[in-house]
């Protein structure tokens, strides 16, 4: 064999053992989350996961799974963490990509404990991004979209209730990781491409120079 194929078997062998890397994406209702993973799956090639899509999916496919989690669902009781996380666990590993974004997950301290407990420690966490945005044009953005689409809970009462949910639930969760220098504040009441191009793009080619380099 020569030195070449050597080489080339090594590297395949590195990439083979690299465990998956993964950016969670935090923040209020309205943040514009979704819209930004979207510009960061097609750009960078990352596999854009949401939980709540991952519940619905699963629901859908009618598997005994779904059948629990839309029983559960129809009587108003929370889906407990493990399922969810399970759900993203599958969709990491049967994927053949290598680059995930969590959007909206973890939320409260049980889904952090189940993420740490089932999924941390077989993926590399690589930042934790908080969309920080004033609340009064979070509100002013919901009310528009909830205008244009018809979602129910995009009404203001609801907006505000979700807003504390947020603040009592998520925020210490951002705390927590924060304490592991994994949090980065992207400052969201800005223009789509702003937040794109003067704040997303940069950090996550600095991220996949700091974790992809051989």
């Amino acid at each position: 064999m020569c030195i070449r194929d050597r080489y080339q078997r090594r590297v395949r062998a590195h990439k083979a053992e690299m465990k998956p890397i993964v950016v969670i994406v935090l923040g209020g209702p309205g943040a514009g989350k979704g819209t930004q993973c979207q510009l960061v799956a097609s750009t960078f090639g990352f596999v854009h996961l949401s939980a709540g899509e991952l519940l619905r999916k699963e629901v859908e496919k009618g598997s005994p799974e779904g059948e629990m989690i839309n029983n559960m669902m129809k009587e108003g009781q929370i889906v407990p963490s493990s399922v969810t996380v399970k759900l993203l666990q599958n969709e990491v590993f049967a994927s053949h990509g290598s680059r995930f974004l969590i959007d909206g997950f973890p939320r409260n301290q049980e889904n952090n404990q189940a993420f740490e407990a089932l999924l941390r420690d077989q993926i590399v966490l690589a930042r934790v991004l908080h969309f920080e945005c004033p609340e009064d044009i979070l509100l002013e953005r919901l009310k528009g979209r909830g205008v244009a689409s018809g979602r129910l809970d995009d009404n203001e009462e609801t907006v505000r209730k979700r807003f504390g949910v947020f603040k009592q639930q998520t925020l210490p969760i951002l705390e927590h990781y924060t304490k592991q220098d994994l949090v980065t504040t992207i400052v969201a009441n800005k223009t789509i491409d702003e937040v794109f191009n003067g704040q997303i793009r940069p950090l996550i080619e600095d991220l996949l120079k700091k974790f992809e380099t051989n």
